[in-house]
This record gives structure tokens, sequence and C-alpha cells, in this order.
């Protein structure tokens, strides 16, 4: 059974990918804040007798990050880790408060960062594993009031880039995908309509988890939606 670890399963693509890692058979880790959303995360793959866990982490504290990776790592590494987990709070730069930058660079970028450096060393021991970064098509798009949020995902572009090279030759496969505009609560107050569903979104992380080449090393792919 493999192993997934996936930050942001209370909703959208989190949840959506959760279940359907779970029907394939994947013993899934929930990482991220414990909430009634999450309960229901917790529910639904309950009802289906899918395998799940749930580690109540801080995604912007690093000790409470370590104390669930250190959990994580107690039953061996795991096979997959997709970083998830994100938040966007819009301002106009010179109206933007320093814990609002900083919320966003530590969700967004720090985690996956401090979660992939906690759960890396077991999987390049066991040589095979995959790791996926959810960034966004805002890491190479701009739009008003959202500078934080779209330098957070461009900062996981080339986190995902130099991973990949120190990857080279290891077993392991790291690739970042970049949606557009997903119909999920995030998108609210964006102004940009929905162009693709979270289902959508998370039967592609599925592929470059299961089924994609190693050949994917280091690839940032666009998904516009239709």
């Amino acid at each position: 059974m493999k192993r997934y670890v996936i930050t942001g399963t209370s909703r959208g693509v989190g949840r959506a990918l959760a279940l359907a890692a779970g029907e394939k058979g994947a013993h899934v880790m929930g990482v991220g804040r414990l909430s009634p959303e999450q309960e229901k995360t917790a529910f639904l793959m309950k009802e289906a007798g899918f395998s799940f866990d749930f580690f109540p982490t801080e995604l912007t504290d690093p000790e409470s990050i370590s104390e669930s990776t250190e959990q994580i790592n107690q039953g061996g590494a795991v096979d997959v880790i997709v970083h998830n987990a994100g938040v966007i709070e819009r301002a106009a730069v010179h109206q933007m408060s320093d814990a609002t930058w900083q919320k966003q660079m530590a969700v967004n970028l720090f985690a996956p960062f401090a979660i992939t450096r906690q759960l890396l060393p077991l999987m390049l021991a066991k040589a095979r594993g995959r790791i996926l970064f959810v960034s966004s098509i805002s890491a190479v798009l701009g739009a008003k009031h959202q500078s934080a949020y779209h330098a957070s995902k461009a900062g996981v572009v080339g986190l995902m880039r130099c991973l990949a090279e120190e990857l080279s030759d290891s077993g392991l496969m790291t690739m970042a995908l970049l949606p557009g505009a997903i119909d999920t609560d995030m998108l609210q107050g964006s102004g940009f309509p929905p162009r693709m569903t979270a289902e959508e979104v998370a039967a592609t992380l599925l592929f470059y988890a299961e089924d994609a080449s190693q050949a994917h090393q280091g690839a940032a792919v666009e998904m516009f939606g239709v």
C-alpha cells in the first residue's frame, strides 16, 4: 500500500485528491489544520472504506511541521508527497501588511520546503517516490492585489526546479502543476470565472503521482482549463 502525504485535505483539490488516492488503494495522510471541513473529509474517506490518517499541523509554524513529519517518518518512507495547501489574502502592494505577506509565504512556500526537507532522507534511502507541488498559473501571470500569492507560487516552481536537479538519478521524481481558475472557495473574490473542477486537477496530480514517467523530472505543467 502506497503512503501519500497530502497537505490541505479539508476541501477542494486536497479532498478530491485524497478520495482519488484512496480509490487507488493508497494510505492517505492529511496534513493541515483541524476544522469542520477536515472532519468531513475524514468522514468521507472512512465512509468509502479508504485508509486515512490526519496530522493536525499549523503550516506557519516550523515546530508544528516538525512534530507531524516526525510522526509520519515513524511509519517509514512515504511514496508520494503532494504540496497542495495554500492561502491567499488579497491587498494592493502599498496596503499589504507584513503579516499578510509573511502568512502566504509561510503556508505556500516555506511549508512545502520544510515538509520536503523532513521526509526526503527516508525517501532517498528507499530510492523511490514522487514529490508534487501544486503551484498556480499565478506563478507566471500577474493580477491586481495578489502579489504575495503570486510571488509564493513562483517560488514554489523555483524550489521544485532546484530539487529536481538534486534528485537526478536518485529514483525520485518531482514536478509542479500550475492550474488556473479552479472552482473552489479560493477563487472567490478573484474576479476570474472557474475553468476547471477540483476533481480534474486531482486526476492530473494522480497521473503524475502514479503513472507519469521519470522523464517528467523538473516539469512545470500549466493547466489553463476550458
